[in-house]
C-alpha cells in the first residue's frame, strides 16, 4: 500500500490541475448562462447590479481565471465565499436538506474553491508561470 501512495503522490499536481479546470469550466458555465443565456436559461437575464448578476460576473470572470491557474489563490477565496452566502442566501431557507434545497452544488463549490485557495493551482496555470518570472 505505501509503495501505491509512493507512486501516486508524483501525480498530485495534476490531479490538482484537473480539479481546478473542471471547476473552473463547470463555474463559468453558471456564469454564461446567467449573463450570456448559454446554454439558454429559463428566465430572463439578471440585471447587472442586482445578487444575480454580480454572482454572474464572479462566476463568468472568476471561473475563466480558475480555469487559467491566474490569481487562483485569491480568486478561489473570493469565490468560496461567494458560495457559502449564495447556500445561504438562497438554497438554506428553502429547505434544511442540500440534496433538498438544491444546494449541494453550491456547498461542493465551496469547499473546492476553499481547498484551491489553500492548495494553490497545482500543474499548468499561469500562476506558475507569473512565479518563474
Amino acid at each position: 500500500m505505501a509503495a501505491l501512495s509512493t507512486r501516486l503522490n508524483g501525480y498530485a499536481p495534476y490531479a490538482l490541475a484537473l480539479l481546478r479546470i473542471m471547476a473552473g469550466l463547470l463555474f463559468l458555465a453558471h456564469g454564461s448562462q446567467k449573463l450570456l443565456g448559454l446554454p439558454p436559461r429559463t428566465g430572463p437575464a439578471p440585471e447587472l447590479t442586482s445578487l444575480f448578476g454580480i454572482g454572474g460576473v464572479m462566476e463568468l470572470v472568476g471561473g475563466a481565471l480558475i480555469v487559467l491557474g491566474l490569481f487562483t489563490r485569491p480568486v478561489a477565496f473570493l469565490l468560496c465565499g461567494e458560495m457559502a452566502f449564495a447556500y445561504f442566501m438562497v438554497h438554506a431557507p428553502k429547505n434544511f436538506f442540500p440534496a433538498l434545497n438544491g444546494g449541494d452544488s453550491a456547498i461542493l463549490f465551496c469547499f473546492v474553491f476553499l481547498y484551491l485557495a489553500a492548495a494553490g493551482p497545482g500543474a499548468f496555470s499561469l500562476d506558475a508561470g507569473r512565479r518563474r518570472a
